[in-house]
């Protein structure tokens, strides 16, 4: 299975994607943003960081990158687009995904782990995954997903909430809500979808010497589904 890492000028997660991706048999590449064109790709990956400094708005200008009109193409076409922290923002920013990732409700900083809950399998992504609940890690600053009663229905009623913050039981209530989200929601998909965008970050869990391996069950099911 082919992937393709874009890297944008202030991304600092994209070499810690590529060794989780390279670790799970993906056969990896990396794209700068100011290209036209991406590598033949079964997956394409908007990594975390601070893009442009987060001016503006986080991923608003990443979103006018050169790259993005052929991972919007990518994605329209049915291919596989997963965004982390700011690459979920810059999915939004794209009108790839609904809503909006504005500041965290208590104007701080996050760095920790947090548990989630996958709330539909029924797609690439996690169709199979043996664990309802994971454990990643978060690290953002504008993290507290948002958006209209309209939007949050659709997201409802077509089942594209894809992970929400959760205690270690699975519990979602404001104390298990790191960022102030709404419903707790970590994570979502397009109607269709092979687009992901979430908070938490997969490639920080890889190892159960350093981190966790929560992340590895989830690359790992990304692969076996494309067998």
């Amino acid at each position: 299975m082919r992937s393709s890492v874009i890297i944008f000028p202030g991304s600092n997660c994209d070499r810690d994607m590529d060794v989780a991706l390279k670790k799970f048999g993906f056969i990896n590449q990396m794209v700068w943003h100011n290209d036209q064109s991406i590598p033949k790709s079964d997956l394409i990956v908007l990594p975390g960081g601070f893009s442009y400094g987060d001016y503006l708005r986080c991923g608003s200008i990443a979103s006018k990158s050169k790259i993005i009109r052929s991972v919007i193409d990518f994605a329209n076409s049915g291919g596989l687009v997963l965004g982390i922290c700011n690459g979920f923002q810059i999915l939004t920013e794209t009108g790839l995904l609904n809503g909006i990732l504005q500041q965290n409700k208590f104007l701080n900083f996050i760095c920790s782990n947090v548990y989630v809950k996958v709330k539909d399998k029924q797609n690439k992504y996690f169709k199979d995954l043996k664990k309802d609940i994971l454990e990643l890690h978060i690290a953002h600053n504008e993290g507290n997903y948002f958006c209209s009663d309209d939007e949050l229905k659709s997201l409802e009623d077509n089942s594209q909430i894809a992970v929400t913050y959760c205690g270690v039981d699975g519990k979602e209530n404001e104390i298990t809500n790191p960022n102030g989200a709404i419903k707790n929601i970590a994570g979502i998909f397009n109607k269709n979808k092979n687009v992901l965008g979430m908070m938490p970050h997969p490639e920080r869990m890889i190892d159960k010497y350093l981190s966790g391996e929560d992340g590895s069950l989830f690359f790992k099911n990304i692969l076996d589904n494309f067998k």
